[in-house]
């Protein structure tokens, strides 16, 4: 009766630790996996941030042409300015003073 005893102590062992080895197997892989999502997530934040940069500086240099162009058109036609800006204001009263 001993011998059958320690077979089955033997093979509930063994079960144990071919489930331990599994579960350290399953437990690498997912370290391995959450290494490379990281490496993938980082390398789409770098190209997100570069594109963003890009942009910027694209929407910038916009801007800047487009305050030259008002600048120069300011010099060239003061008094064109000056009844374009009467306007403007005469439109944002009378938009302001209704309710």
């Amino acid at each position: 009766m001993a011998s059958a005893t320690e077979k089955e102590t033997n093979v509930k062992k063994q079960e144990m630790d071919s489930g331990k080895e599994a579960v350290m197997s399953a437990y690498e892989n997912l370290l391995e996996a959450q290494g490379h999502f990281r490496q993938a997530a980082e390398a789409a934040g770098m190209d997100l941030k570069h594109d963003a940069v890009a942009q910027f500086a694209k929407g910038k240099n916009k801007a800047d042409a487009l305050g030259h162009d008002v600048e120069q058109f300011v010099h060239d036609k003061p008094v064109a300015t000056l009844g374009l800006a009467f306007v403007a204001g005469l439109l944002a009263a009378q938009l302001l003073s209704r309710k």
